[in-house]
């Protein structure tokens, strides 16, 4: 009976499968006002929105877990009142966890008002009469304002980490919110930044991007800084534009996905899933993924 009893002791039970994860979604693309972050759902460190941390995924093996990377939004040239908010990010998907692709910065334009998403859209200059873009509750925060009674300086899209700015002046845009940063990969990173907004006219400056990948606001009156696009895989939004010399449409920046969990487990991707899984350490794989479509997979074994 002892030696039985030993036997049963000595048999270690089995490692849950409990996966803790970064989504981030693509960032918006930017208009006049700022395109706002994709939205941010982590279990490590900190999560979007100012909300509590998510919480890990127990999972089985053998079995098949949907993996999407959301796209970057596009941007839009909307001079003169014409033309389209920016475009929204595309959302990013591991599993049961879906977070919100970044909402569009607002054209230029009386009542025009930025778009909802992960984050927010600042608005666009002349703007009267229009909201900011909202963000979505635990991803992230609202977009920025124009000053009322100033035309041509625009808003700051929405960040992971913080509202997108109000314009501070009548010849300065709004920066972007700022991101959130999270050690899930093993060192400390910021993502979701929200997109500075544009600035016309004059000497005006465009707005800084959000800590986190968001691109900056394009000056308004010459191309020495004409903006920039949120940063790939890191779900920034992109740059509000200016409307002088040459405009340029600033795309958000794409998702990310990642993964961590203990190292006595393998995953498998799909085959249109683009990733990285150094070496096991503390005890643990960590898997980046930075490409993957809609039908896309990850299994463990």
């Amino acid at each position: 009976m002892l030696n039985i009893l030993s036997a049963i002791q000595s048999v270690s039970a089995p490692i849950p499968l409990t996966v803790d994860y970064l989504v981030v979604a693509g960032g918006g693309g930017g208009s006049a006002g700022g395109g706002g972050a994709g939205g941010l759902r982590c279990t490590v460190t900190a999560t979007g929105g100012g909300g509590t941390l998510e919480t890990a995924l127990s999972l089985s093996v053998s079995t098949n877990y949907s993996l999407v990377i959301g796209a970057a939004g596009t941007g839009s040239i909307s001079a003169g009142g014409g033309g389209a908010n920016g475009g929204a990010g595309g959302q990013s998907t591991f599993s049961t966890i879906v977070s919100s692709g970044g909402g569009g910065g607002a054209k230029d334009g009386a009542g025009v008002s930025g778009s909802n998403g992960g984050s927010g859209g600042g608005l666009g200059w002349n703007n009267g009469g229009g909201t900011v873009g909202q963000g979505t509750a635990n991803q992230g925060f609202n977009g920025g304002s124009f000053v009322a009674g100033t035309d041509y300086v625009a808003g700051g899209g929405g960040g992971a980490g913080a509202v997108g700015q109000t314009a501070p002046s009548g010849t300065q845009a709004g920066a972007g919110g700022a991101g959130v940063s999270t050690s899930i990969s093993g060192s400390s990173v910021t993502y979701a930044g929200g997109g500075g907004g544009g600035a016309a006219l004059g000497s005006n400056n465009g707005g800084a991007g959000g800590s986190g990948g968001g691109g900056r606001g394009g000056d308004g009156f010459d191309n020495t800084n004409a903006g920039s696009a949120g940063t790939t895989n890191r779900g920034g939004g992109g740059g509000g534009r200016t409307n002088q010399g040459s405009p340029t449409a600033w795309n958000g920046g794409s998702g990310i996905v990642i993964l961590k969990y203990p190292d006595v487990y393998t995953a498998t991707f799909s085959g249109g899933v683009t990733q990285s899984t150094p070496a096991p350490s503390g005890g643990y794989k960590i898997s980046t993924v930075t490409a993957a479509g809609v039908s896309d997979t990850v299994s463990w074994a």
